[in-house]
């Protein structure tokens, strides 16, 4: 098999389809509790919405769209997610495919997309925004490549749709455009692309697609940027040149961890050839490479624009995901034989992804045997079965404290409306029953719920509600001994007691703990 992919490099693509096929499976069967993004998704995915906060909407828009049309579930959250990573590994090789004759170093290219840590690591274990960017980026520079060798109205459109695209992904997207108008500003014959009418198009098509989210942007500028530079460490009382040689020093280490793999597998698959390579050069290597130097030394220079002084690898990933196609651009140009080259590339990249997902798959089963329990391990499925087994029936609406648990009971209830009280995305306007309230303090439980939760209810005049049910579960993987407890009031009706506050309850008054 393995000598037939370097004979026939387009089976390099279906392997990576299987690749993502095994990360879907392997997800399903590791637990049906979610992580952080899952939970958020799986939350938000009930409101279709111009704006969430600090990440644009396009992935929050996807995961609405097929949340409508296949219902929510660890499923449809794991498709979403693999399937645009597999279209970005896609849409890089197509992109080779433009400006490269050998169809060995287009699959490579494919290939090297899977060796960045945000691409088989992050994502397999908690990343959503930035995949639906690399998808973007992807698309950005297949359709910029092929108007720059092939122009046509729809090369125009395509790359129109992938800015504006970009642009409701990630807000940092917009750098890589940017560097591509620059990098081939002192290219003449591609220069003049930039100045063809059917730029128009693209522009066109961009701002339909861009603006209304940026309208949604105008009104709250504050809630999409602030987050942002707190994680970036914008805060900090220090001098600028202090916070100048942590930004250089930051910028510098993710880019090293984040290049690392596929700077080495490059360097052991073409080791006899790396002086040629080192020296050659070409008009696309030139663009791209510029491209590549433009976005950091961009970054570099916001960092020390707003004072940051911390730089993540899914930051930087969308620019360095151009680095494959560049090294084979490199590659290439210097004219070495490439015939046996994509055998030794497939089996380190194939080691190296393989065996990171079954780590990341196991561990929410092997962690447990050592005391280690991962929000894997808190049982939101045994909750709900638990919960409508004792009630026999299935809430209308569900009140929690955080998107944490109201994504993983979404999926875990078939219709059911699941809101936390106080978030800006899902306004309270009315109650509805079957009602479940439902709480828990990192598994250490109280006798009374939340302020968050009693304020909520009160609110609605419902000041009387049934005594609190208290329910210790064994974690899922977890020894027996081990439990994890929630705490939550069943209301059949809410209405009965909102439309006659002054009817005395059946049971125990509701109070916020002290």
């Amino acid at each position: 098999m393995l000598e037939v992919v370097n004979r026939r490099p387009n089976l390099v693509i279906a392997l990576i389809a299987g690749y993502f096929l095994l990360c879907i499976s392997l997800r399903l069967s590791a637990s049906t509790s979610l992580e952080i993004d899952e939970s958020e998704q799986a939350f938000v995915s009930q409101f279709l919405m111009l704006g969430y906060g600090s990440q644009p909407p396009f992935y929050n828009w996807l995961q609405y769209g097929l949340t409508s049309l296949l219902g929510p579930s660890l499923a449809t959250m794991t498709l979403l997610k693999n399937t645009l990573l597999f279209l970005c590994c896609l849409f890089i090789g197509l992109a080779g495919r433009e400006v490269l004759n050998d169809r060995r170093l287009a699959a490579i290219t494919a290939l090297g997309v899977l060796t960045f840590p945000p691409v088989f690591l992050l994502a397999q274990r908690d990343l959503s925004h930035t995949v639906a960017a690399l998808l973007a980026v992807s698309l950005f520079l297949y359709a910029f490549l092929r108007t720059m060798t092939r122009p046509s109205l729809f090369a125009y459109g395509l790359t129109g749709m992938a800015v504006g695209l970009g642009v409701i992904s990630k807000y940092n997207f917009v750098l890589v455009p940017g560097a591509a108008i620059l990098a081939i500003l002192p290219e003449p014959k591609l220069r003049s692309r930039l100045f063809d009418w059917r730029i128009l198009l693209a522009i066109a098509v961009c701002a339909l697609i861009a603006l209304p989210h940026g309208y949604w942007i105008l009104q709250n500028i504050g809630a999409a940027s602030n987050n942002t530079f707190k994680e970036m460490g914008t805060g900090q009382d220090a001098s600028f040149a202090s916070k100048a040689l942590k930004a250089v020093i930051a910028l510098v280490a993710s880019t090293l961890r984040g290049t690392a793999i596929i700077l080495v597998i490059f360097g052991v698959v073409f080791r006899k050839d790396l002086p040629a390579i080192w020296r050659a050069e070409s008009r696309w290597a030139r663009v791209v490479g510029r491209m590549l130097v433009i976005c950091i030394a961009t970054v570099l220079v916001i960092m020390l624009a707003v004072g940051a002084t911390h730089m993540r690898e899914k930051w930087l990933v969308l620019f360095l995901v151009l680095l494959p196609l560049y090294l084979a651009l490199k590659v290439e140009a210097s004219g070495v034989d490439t015939t046996l080259s994509v055998r030794p590339f497939l089996l380190t990249v194939g080691f190296i992804i393989v065996t990171t997902l079954v780590v990341v798959s196991t561990r929410a089963a092997v962690r447990p045997w050592f005391g280690k329990l991962s929000r894997l391990s808190i049982p939101y499925s045994t909750l709900i079965d638990t919960v409508v087994q004792q009630e026999g029936r299935e809430p209308a609406m569900v009140l929690t404290t955080d998107k944490q648990m109201a994504g993983n009971l979404r999926t875990r209830l078939h219709g059911a409306k699941v809101l936390v009280p106080g978030n800006v995305n899902s306004p309270i306007d009315r109650l509805a029953g079957p009602l479940l309230v439902v709480w828990s303090d990192d598994g250490k439980l109280g006798s009374l719920p939340p302020e968050q939760l009693v304020n909520a209810l009160n609110s609605f005049g419902l000041s009387e509600t049934g005594k609190p049910q208290r329910l210790a579960l064994p974690y899922l993987h977890g020894k027996q001994q081990d439990r994890y407890s929630f705490g939550y009031f069943w209301i059949d009706d809410p209405s009965r007691w909102i439309d006659d506050p002054s009817r005395s309850a059946p049971t125990s008054s509701l109070s916020s703990p002290g």
